[in-house]
């Protein structure tokens, strides 16, 4: 409006000839003709509105006597000229439209020109006033429907409207989900599909927008709300990875590439943005029941990541992380995903995978309780496997870090300093002797790795030695532990049992206790004792424990050689020798139980020898083996008794765990409550679609989207003084519907073997 103000001034001075530089009698000098205005000079007056002066004014011409005459022409050029402006006029202020000259214009004064001019423009701004009141209020269709598009401004709006950006519906979802379901799905649809998921991943962002090279496909759409989000997502979790293989034209069972096929160069751009927000997306998500969707999904498209080599390490780095710091489930999934991929890309990405897990292994199993164990046992175990893929590649990897340990041990041994010694007596170096004794013998029956097994054996032995005190008996046990389950392994005899008799020549376990204490220890968590841990009677109990419970072990599955009777016999020494001196009847009856199942086991191989069945050379190893076997078949008596032994061990551990809260009870310890588990019923919106990342609007209960936070995890609550509630009569539950079976697309298992079932379950809506 103010510029049309402007040019209305303009108009008005430059029709009246004003020229404020001269005089008003130059003005009226030399009225040469009475021409109309050339249309060249209307055209500069409409062109230049910001000026003040007219092209007469410019070029010093006084004003024309003919005005009164022409205006009325000049006026009608102007609608040719510059309808708008026309237009514009015609709508606010028709009095200029119609505005005449006094005959007296040439014989005026310049005085009374002015004061005209003036109350012109006066009017003209008061129109332009009413006029603003009048037209320039907001209309109504700008409303958006949207919660969080309220907050957006007008300005971005028009931005995207004027880029062509597309806006996202849900509408337009259901019309991409049938087209994606067709037998002959069209790259198109993909394409915008993958846009579309690019597009959701930058309304989350830090700065709104991706930033990087993914910049252009975020223009393309626009999503708005936390419906159309979660829409996308779930769009492309379900409905992508079919579409993809029925346009590469994948048959089921196949055993060739992805990469291979002859639609792969369609695909592959696209694929490759998509994977790389896959990937980026899993490192902003939090909460574990949303991981372990995608990474289903991700398990899904393990497939498409072979051709990108230096996309598929940065997936493979993110993946191992949750695979050492995830929950439970979303390890398991990690750790599908790792073994997928590394094994469709073995020759390239063993090794860097390898590394990079073992890095993580020994990084993160620093502490050991209770919480943290079953985690370490699962990436130990899984790790074995993955060494197990190539052992000629594994033995690089397990020489390398072999003699690392021995390198520690070493500092130690000569420096006899404490950080040398810390160096050794540590969780790290301990999970880290078990790794490698699980390898072994997860290989016994090849001969890659077998040459490790005396190094190690040394090693373990070594740290035994290191510092033989009655303060690190848990973490001699810990040895005694790998060490027997490496001979029970590879089958190979270790000289164990002097190193478990030492223990009850120990000065220290001998004396008699100072303390009582009010609860069994356990050494599963412990490597070193405290000394007012070694003055409580749980202290030797735990010690008769373990030292019968590895006794029985090993000499059980020694019990089936030839030479068990002679083996045994510095052990049945060191038993009798110290029952002897024992004053305490419950250690004694544990100890002649054992010593008496040692003996009959003893007496048991030498009837079996002495048979006259019995006539192959000792040399002969082969006939040994042979007899063992047989041996082992029929069952020694030691190896009867540990069997039933084993089971009420293990009752009793799973009893103890039981009833930790009670023992906690006697020292006023808070108990730590925990969340009602979640229903796994999805959560639906107002229209009945289901949502993948409930909004932070709906209730806490519900499972949402965090970015690097921990909202969306269990809390627990502690409560000091809980009060005891009658029992309420559990609720008949409700059986779930049985879900109607659908077509499904073919499978992602492109190994050699092409009939193999895979682990992951198929994704379906109930993952969420």
């Amino acid at each position: 409006m103010k510029l049309a103000s402007k040019k209305v001034k303009t108009l008005g001075k430059t029709k009246l000839g004003i020229n404020k530089n001269k005089p008003a009698k130059d003005a009226l000098k030399k009225p040469k003709t009475k021409k109309a205005v050339k249309p060249s000079e209307s055209k500069a007056i409409t062109k230049k509105p910001k000026q003040k002066t007219s092209a007469s004014v410019k070029s010093g011409k006084p004003a024309k006597k003919g005005a009164k005459k022409s205006h009325k022409e000049e006026l009608e050029g102007l609608k040719d000229i510059d309808p708008e402006f026309y237009d514009f006029l015609k709508k606010n202020d028709k009095k200029l439209l119609d505005f005449n000259l006094l005959d007296s214009d040439e014989s005026d004064d310049e005085e009374q020109e002015e004061d005209k001019g003036k109350k012109a423009a006066e009017e003209s701004e008061d129109d332009d006033e009413d006029n603003e009141e009048k037209y320039h209020k907001p209309s109504e269709d700008l409303a958006v429907a949207s919660d969080e598009s309220d907050f957006d401004d007008e300005e971005e709006d028009d931005e995207s409207a004027a880029g062509g950006t597309q806006k996202i519906t849900l509408n337009l979802l259901r019309q991409w989900e049938q087209q994606l379901g067709k037998e002959n799905v069209s790259i198109d649809i993909v394409r915008k599909v993958i846009q579309a998921f690019n597009s959701a991943l930058a309304s989350i962002s830090a700065d709104g927008a991706d930033g990087g090279e993914n910049q252009p496909n975020a223009a393309a759409f626009k999503v708005v709300g936390a419906a159309a989000f979660n829409g996308v997502i779930q769009l492309c979790v379900l409905h992508l990875q079919p579409a993809i293989i029925r346009v590469l034209g994948v048959k089921p069972n196949s055993s060739l590439p992805l990469h291979k096929h002859k639609k792969w160069v369609k695909v592959r751009g696209c694929l490759r943005y998509y994977l790389t927000d896959l990937i980026r997306l899993v490192e902003q998500v939090s909460s574990a029941n949303i991981l372990g969707v995608l990474l289903k999904h991700l398990h899904q498209m393990a497939g498409m990541v072979v051709p990108f080599s230096a996309l598929g390490k940065t997936i493979l780095k993110r993946l191992i992380v949750l695979w050492a710091t995830g929950d439970e489930t979303v390890r398991v999934l990690a750790f599908l995903c790792i073994l997928k991929i590394t094994r469709k890309q073995q020759a390239t990405m063993l090794n860097h995978v390898l590394k990079a897990m073992y890095l993580a292994y020994v990084r993160n199993s620093k502490f050991v309780s209770p919480n943290t164990l079953p985690g370490i046992n699962f990436m130990r175990r899984s790790l074995v496997e993955m060494f197990a893929l190539d052992l000629n590649v594994s033995y690089q990897h397990a020489f390398l870090y072999i003699r690392q340990l021995a390198i520690h041990l070493r500092n130690a041994v000569i420096l006899k300093k404490k950080d040398s010694f810390q160096a050794v007596y540590n969780w790290q170096f301990i999970n880290s002797m078990r790794l490698w004794a699980d390898l072994l013998g997860a290989s016994a029956n090849k001969p890659q790795l077998q040459p490790l097994v005396y190094p190690l054996v040394t090693i373990a032995t070594g740290v035994i030695r290191l510092i033989p005190t009655a303060q690190y008996f848990p973490l001699r046990f810990h040895c005694l532990q790998t060490l027997i389950s490496l001979a029970k392994e590879t089958n190979t005899y270790i000289p164990v049992l002097p190193l478990i008799v030492e223990v009850l020549k120990s000065n220290t376990f001998n004396r008699k206790h100072s303390a009582v204490s009010m609860k069994p220890l356990q050494f599963t968590c412990v490597l070193r004792l405290n000394k007012g841990q070694l003055a409580e009677n749980g202290f030797r109990d735990e010690v008769i424990e373990q030292v019968c419970g590895l006794l029985l072990e090993y000499l059980a599955h020694e019990s089936t050689s030839l030479a068990f009777s002679d083996l045994v016999v510095p052990t049945v020494m060191a038993i009798k020798a110290y029952l002897k001196d024992c004053r305490n009847a419950n250690y004694t009856r544990k100890l002649k139980q054992v010593l008496e199942k040692i003996q009959e086991s003893g007496r048991f191989i030498e009837q079996q020898r002495g048979k006259s069945s019995v006539n192959f050379d000792i040399k002969d190893a082969q006939a040994v083996a042979a007899w063992e076997q047989q041996l082992r078949l029929k069952r020694t008596p030691l190896d009867i008794y540990y069997a039933s032994w084993l089971k009420t061990h293990e009752t009793k551990k799973r009893r103890q765990a039981a009833q930790t809260d009670e023992i906690n009870a006697d020292y006023d310890v808070p108990k730590l409550k925990k969340l009602p588990a979640k229903s796994g019923v999805p959560v639906r919106n107002e229209n009945g679609e289901i949502e993948l990342f409930p909004s932070d609007s709906e209730d806490e209960g519900d499972d949402g989207l965090a970015l690097g936070s921990d909202e969306d995890e269990e809390e627990e609550v502690v409560e000091e003084e809980e009060v005891e509630q009658p029992k309420a009569k559990k609720a008949k539950k409700e059986k779930p519907e049985k879900l109607k079976p659908q077509p499904t697309a073919a499978e992602d298992d492109y190994d050699e073997a092409g009939g193999a079932v895979d682990i992951v379950k198929d994704l379906d809506l109930n993952d969420w």
